[in-house]
């Protein structure tokens, strides 16, 4: 914190928007999210949509088992009715379709269609063009730091509230 504060215990406000971590963290986001929004809304979803598909996607392989509905929420943060909410829009888009699950008959398993592959696969690409331009001040080193110092302050533990 700058010398004068720590000296005098008096806050210049106007400086706030320097020093304060949650400010500059949440203006940074914000502005992320802003213009990840705009471009996931260009391809008719929206980012929370994008993440449930790559969550899916990224958890499809042979080896993986798949997520539940309950599951999937707990994964990314998200309670179970926003959670519905976002899959039955997936679903009504064609993006998503739920199958019984065979260890429980009251679980639905969420698993993306081809439609929602090829929109995720294509909307990560134009998404990674986004956080390129976002970031388009920062070097490639400078971006790397930034992420390492993001991971070192995130908890490890399961997500409580939404990541999303």
């Amino acid at each position: 914190m700058d010398e004068n504060v720590m000296a005098t215990g008096v806050v210049d406000q106007r400086c706030l928007q320097h020093f304060d971590v949650n400010w500059l963290l949440n203006r940074a986001a914000h502005g992320l999210r802003e213009a990840m929004d705009a471009e996931a809304n260009a391809h008719g979803t929206t980012i929370r949509g994008h993440i449930v598909l790559t969550a899916l996607v990224q958890n499809s392989h042979p080896d993986a088992r798949p997520y539940s509905q309950l599951a999937l929420g707990h994964a990314l943060g998200v309670d179970k009715t926003t959670m519905t909410a976002l899959l039955d829009k997936l679903e009504r888009q064609g993006l998503v379709v739920r199958t019984p699950d065979p260890n429980d008959r009251r679980a639905r398993i969420p698993v993306p269609t081809e439609a929602g592959r090829e929109l995720q696969a294509k909307l990560y690409q134009r998404l990674q063009l986004v956080e390129d331009q976002v970031l388009g001040d920062l070097t490639t080193e400078e971006r790397d730091v930034l992420r390492g110092l993001l991971r070192r302050i995130i908890p490890v533990q399961p997500v409580e509230g939404s990541c999303m």
